[in-house]
């Protein structure tokens, strides 16, 4: 009888076609950065990373030492903590994030490779995790602007992944989070919590332990005119503008009044609309600067 005419092999050789593609096994030698994508479960090289160099992240010294300490003791293998940078908004979390990578690949000539991950993958980051490792590279998962809303549940998946889980997190792979919340969730969500809940401390504790799973947290916020003022004197001088000193200061102080705010973000805008009336060409993004790390 041919074997065809036997309905359960119809059925084996169906399913056997309609059975979904194994994810292709990544090559993390082609860059230095991946962005992950959930959906195919695989790795977007980023041939170009946007960043800025280590020397012209200003006013943030008290941290920079820290997460810079943090993950060259993680390229080299030596225990390390899950950092969240949190605070104020354009003050340069995700920029020091990337610029550290940067630096401690200079340094140490270790393969460290930044991953990032979005904010709406992350209860994909098991599965991300898992081909990390068997990899001889060390890894940095990134997620800028985390935070979770109430109906959110994801919060579960790094909870698991950060602390606890039968596996855990692999040897090899540490993460950084940026947020502009401490605890990761909006105040009148928690509070929200408190005042519904049977047992409202409970509720709320649920709530902001994802927090207390990361080992390391820096703190960042708004700056003053004279740290302002630093930041943009900073890219001033490396990019060789050639401007009085008074008048930069006033058409700097400006600027930031009509935005309502002085950030390293401010300031980085206010160095593109200058160096455009001045008529000179820098690529226009950090990620031209990039090339002198």
């Amino acid at each position: 009888m041919p074997m065809f005419d036997d309905p359960l092999a119809r059925i084996a050789a169906a399913l056997e076609r309609f059975k979904p593609e194994a994810a292709p096994v990544a090559d993390f030698t082609v860059a230095e950065a991946f962005v992950w994508q959930a959906a195919t479960s695989t790795f977007q090289p980023v041939p170009h990373v946007n960043r800025v160099p280590l020397s012209l992240l200003k006013s943030i010294d008290h941290v920079l030492g820290q997460l810079l300490d943090n993950t060259q003791r993680f390229a080299g293998g030596l225990p390390a903590n899950n950092a969240l940078l949190w605070g104020a908004r354009g003050m340069g979390k995700s920029s020091l994030v990337k610029a550290v990578h940067a630096e401690v690949r200079r340094k140490t000539g270790v393969d460290l490779t930044l991953v990032e991950i979005h904010r709406e993958d992350i209860g994909s980051l098991p599965a991300c995790l898992t081909q990390f490792r068997a990899s001889p590279n060390r890894f940095i998962v990134f997620c800028d602007d985390l935070s979770f809303s109430a109906e959110d549940t994801s919060y579960k998946s790094l909870k698991a992944v950060l602390e606890g889980g039968i596996e855990g997190r692999p040897d090899n792979v540490l993460f950084y989070a940026t947020s502009n919340r401490r605890h990761l969730m909006p105040r009148d969500i928690i509070d929200n919590e408190s005042g519904t809940a049977i047992n409202p401390g409970e509720a709320v504790e649920e709530k902001v332990s994802l927090s207390d799973r990361f080992g390391l947290w820096l703190g960042f916020h708004n700056c003053g005119q004279p740290q302002y003022l630093e930041m943009v004197q900073a890219y001033t001088e490396y990019f060789g503008l050639k401007v009085d000193d008074t008048e930069l200061k006033r058409a700097a102080l400006e600027w930031s009044v009509t935005r309502g705010a002085r950030s390293g973000r401010v300031a980085w805008q206010f160095i593109q609309d200058l160096c455009g009336k001045l008529g000179v060409r820098h690529a226009g993004t950090p990620q031209s600067i990039d090339r002198s790390v």
